[in-house]
């Protein structure tokens, strides 16, 4: 077996430098590159200025009202890492954190970065299936989790790890049967933590993301990666991302996505600001704690901006603390980014540009910069510090001067390591030169402003979560009553885009929508669900074999009934 802490990937990355085409034009960004301490761990990094804000808050619960000082937060987090020590967790082992927004996530996430453990962040709300899929492609040794998901844990199947014998199970509430306490880990010795040597290529978060196409892969982000999109943001004297230590940033968004793990709470922490932790999004409790708690930093995604865009409630709370509203995760249309800016005036609005595989910004907004620079609707900002961007045709692989739409590529010590013993795929992702290749279709304009346009990659996007067609395709044609199945995204107003399907029935067989629907529920998390399904005589295909998607696409479009 291969582990992750000796996992190798190769071609591996050079430093940035330009490419062998002397006629390729690189894009950078408008701000001045700067030093990065990318030689540090990544708990090092982030507490690096710890004695500046020892005791200013740093974690705040919703629910609770419950505050963690900046000092107790590096605390606790020691203390986990010493009690995951104890518990076996030694440098490369994988823990997985399956928890809604809390400071459990926080301490459990940076005491394995202490250690030099591994952390992947799956999300609660999975079915079992989903979870264990997760937990065996990462090799995890330890679950750390809510009571209320145990059962989706013993729910295993035959092939699959057994709670109590295979692995671990840690609940930050009252432990079920079989089941360790969190205070196993937050109340052992800080001076227990073993002497661990990391060094900046070492693993340290294990996201899953379907990359361009295909099935969920684990994401390789090394102590590096992260360390250098965190400093992209927040560090030198004019940041990209200026965060202040009197600021508080909203963390509705779930930290197991990572634009919410990185660009809200590692840049947090780094800043020395003050993170709002809530579990689930609800309109009217939202509006209560951004009027409590002076909410002043937003990061949200485009299904929320409409919700405090339109929604009646909004008028009747106090959001003028509010100076920055960051969206991501997927495109804002320009009439929904005017809608939300008559909401809230007095606040800089404006978009990032991320993937998962990018580690994960490659362009922001400089409106948001310590000097901001004028904004423009619908753009995604200029690319990050100490990064290269270039446009190429996705045809013929040569790069694209401005205003000319082509496949983004971005370059830098910021991008995965790889995909996790899959170097097939890592090598159809990040060529021969280190440019990591999106599969988005954009453009820079004139002022080097990034704007995205359409995708050539085929993941569907629902409010921002990543909804792979090949999985649900693959659920599909395992029906007895499917013969073959495609599935497609649907544009929608709330979401962005909604998964729908087309299926080919056996031959005898008759099926209805509503039995489709229901097969796939069962199996999938509730963003995965499909919301239309189109019966089909055949799936348009290639005579490789590829399906079709754009004709499927341009049928949906042409009509809302297919025969």
């Amino acid at each position: 077996m291969i582990s992750i802490a000796s996992l190798e990937l190769e071609p591996s990355k050079p430093e940035v430098s330009p490419p062998h085409n002397s006629d390729a034009h690189i894009f950078r960004s408008k701000l001045p590159d700067i030093p990065i301490s990318n030689h540090l761990s990544l708990h090092a990094y982030c507490f690096e200025n710890l004695l500046s804000f020892a005791d200013r808050p740093c974690l705040i619960s919703g629910s609770t009202g419950k505050t963690y000082s900046f000092a107790e937060t590096h605390l606790v987090s020691q203390k986990c890492a010493a009690g995951l020590s104890n518990l076996g967790i030694n440098k490369g082992d994988v823990v997985m954190i399956l928890l809604q927004n809390c400071p459990e996530f926080v301490f459990s996430f940076m005491g394995a970065s202490m250690i030099g453990a591994v952390t992947t962040t799956a999300n609660p709300f999975y079915t079992s299936n989903e979870i264990f899929k997760q937990f065996t492609s990462s090799r995890a040794k330890l679950i750390i989790t809510q009571s209320q998901y145990v059962d989706k844990l013993r729910d295993s199947q035959e092939n699959q790890p057994k709670l109590g014998q295979d692995f671990n199970v840690i609940t930050i509430d009252d432990p079920p049967e079989n089941c360790l306490h969190f205070t196993v880990l937050s109340e052992a010795k800080e001076s227990e933590i073993p002497d661990v040597t990391i060094h900046p290529d070492d693993p340290v978060a294990l996201p899953f993301s379907s990359g361009t196409t295909g099935l969920p892969k684990g994401v390789i982000l090394t102590h590096k990666s992260l360390i250098t999109s965190v400093a992209q943001q927040v560090d030198g004297e004019n940041p990209n991302l200026y965060l202040k230590q009197e600021d508080v940033v909203l963390c509705v968004l779930p930290l197991f996505h990572i634009y919410s793990l990185n660009s809200v709470l590692l840049c947090s922490l780094r800043a020395g600001a003050a993170v709002l932790f809530m579990q689930k999004f609800e309109i009217g409790a939202l509006l209560e704690l951004i009027q409590k708690h002076k909410v002043s930093v937003a990061a949200v995604v485009p299904p929320l901006v409409l919700a405090l865009a339109k929604n009646p409630m909004v008028a009747g709370f106090d959001l003028s603390s509010i100076r920055v509203v960051l969206s991501g995760a997927a495109p804002l249309g320009k009439e929904l980014e005017d809608a939300l800016r008559s909401r809230v005036p007095q606040a800089i609005l404006g978009q990032g540009y991320g993937m998962t595989e990018a580690g994960p910004v490659l362009s922001m907004c400089l409106g948001f910069a310590k000097q901001p620079f004028p904004t423009k609707s619908g753009s995604c900002g200029t690319v990050v510090r100490n990064a290269e961007l270039k446009v190429i045709d996705p045809e013929t692989g040569c790069s694209l001067g401005y205003n000319q739409p082509g496949e983004i590529c971005i370059r830098g010590q910021q991008i995965m390591k790889g995909y996790l013993n899959d170097l097939e795929a890592t090598a159809n992702t990040i060529d021969v030169e280190g440019w990591l290749h999106t599969g988005d279709i954009g453009y820079v304009d004139d002022d080097e402003e990034v704007f995205i346009v359409d995708r050539v990659k085929e993941i569907i996007k629902f409010k921002g979560f990543q909804v792979p067609p090949a999985e649900l395709e693959a659920l599909l044609v395992n029906h007895p009553s499917i013969a073959d199945a495609a599935v497609v995204p649907q544009k929608d107003e709330v979401a962005g885009e909604a998964p729908v399907a087309f299926v080919v029935p056996s031959n005898g067989f008759e099926l209805t929508e509503e039995a489709v629907k229901d097969y796939i529920a069962k199996q999938v998390v509730f963003y995965k669900k499909l919301h239309k399904v189109y019966f089909v005589h055949a799936i348009p295909k290639s005579p490789s074999g590829k399906i079709l998607r754009k004709d499927i696409k341009a049928k949906l479009a042409s009509t809302s009934s297919v025969s």
